[in-house]
């Protein structure tokens, strides 16, 4: 069984719907303001409505916690309404957790990008993420609610979504509760067969690069910052250009001119890397000041 949940989604629900298995999906309706609700059941889900917002909880947790309430399945796939799978997702992703005697496993979407701002920004913004953080290594930094299938029983047993409700980060709290109760997690790639548009447009990357920003200080914050000196790093490259170019080392600025858009395969790079700068800084800013984001309509602050 799948469970969406999903405030305001009323434009992509029904394809994240239509796209899983007929009869497999129910979307916790978190207090929309718009059709989400009437799309939803349209497209053949079956809906029903979040139960009270907790006192300092997040809603897609406390969602993600009500619909799972419902289910009795061996599986489930918690997924975001801004997702859509090809056919045989869910049974391969099944067969591969089953394989692998995986609690909590975290899939990797194929990116798809819209506008002019998320095909400049996001391969950049993701190159740069896994720089920092190694899925062998640190597997829980990376995982991604994004997509996740989880096993009933190591679910409840770790108390669900309930006992990560009040993190920004609830997909990351969840992991290192299944580590510390030495329930396996894995990460993995969706390959072709599910895909994802995680941002929509220039505030929806500012906006959702600015709260999992907060994953770093949950996880290590040594990997927030070396994704931020990363990023610095990687503004040296106009500099250096413009040095080999007056030293008229030709071929030499040719060559390094074009290592931006090689490393990220995209003509965008170059104004990428000056573009996410500031998206990075306001993060930053944001965790060394503990202050308040507005998410999905709600203002939500970070806990520890």
């Amino acid at each position: 069984m799948a469970i969406i949940p999903a405030r305001n989604e009323q434009t992509v629900i029904a394809r994240a719907v239509c796209r899983l298995p007929p009869d497999t999906v129910i979307v916790v309706d978190d207090y929309s303001e718009d059709g989400t609700a009437e799309a939803a059941r349209a497209a053949g889900a079956g809906v029903v409505l979040a139960l009270p917002l907790p006192r300092n909880a997040i809603g897609k947790a406390n969602a993600c916690a009500t619909g799972a309430r419902l289910l009795t399945s061996r599986w489930i796939l918690f997924t975001d309404a801004d997702t859509w799978f090809e056919a045989g997702f869910l049974s391969a992703a099944v067969a591969l957790a089953e394989a692998g005697g995986i609690s909590l496993l975290s899939i990797y979407l194929e990116p798809q990008y819209e506008t002019l701002a998320e095909r400049i920004l996001l391969p950049y913004a993701r190159a740069l993420f896994f720089c920092g953080a190694n899925p062998k290594t640190n597997p829980a930094a990376m995982f991604n609610g994004q997509c996740l299938l989880v096993r009933r029983e190591a679910y409840l047993f770790l108390g669900g979504h309930g006992a990560a409700a009040a993190q920004l980060v609830e997909d990351v709290k969840l992991a290192m509760l299944a580590q510390r109760h030495r329930s396996k997690i894995s990460i993995a790639s969706a390959a072709g067969l599910g895909h994802a548009r995680m941002y929509r447009g220039y505030s929806g990357i500012r906006n959702g690069i600015e709260r999992h920003a907060f994953r770093f200080t949950v996880v290590s914050p040594w990997l927030g910052i070396s994704i931020f000196f990363a990023a610095l790093a990687m503004t040296l490259w106009l500099p250096a250009l413009l040095w080999l170019a007056k030293d008229r080392q030709w071929i030499a600025a040719a060559l390094f001119a074009l290592l931006p858009a090689a490393l990220l395969r995209s003509w965008y790079a170059p104004l990428a890397i000056y573009g996410m700068l500031p998206i990075l800084l306001r993060g930053l800013i944001s965790i060394l000041a503990v202050k308040p984001i507005l998410w999905k309509g709600r203002t939500v602050r970070a806990v520890s």
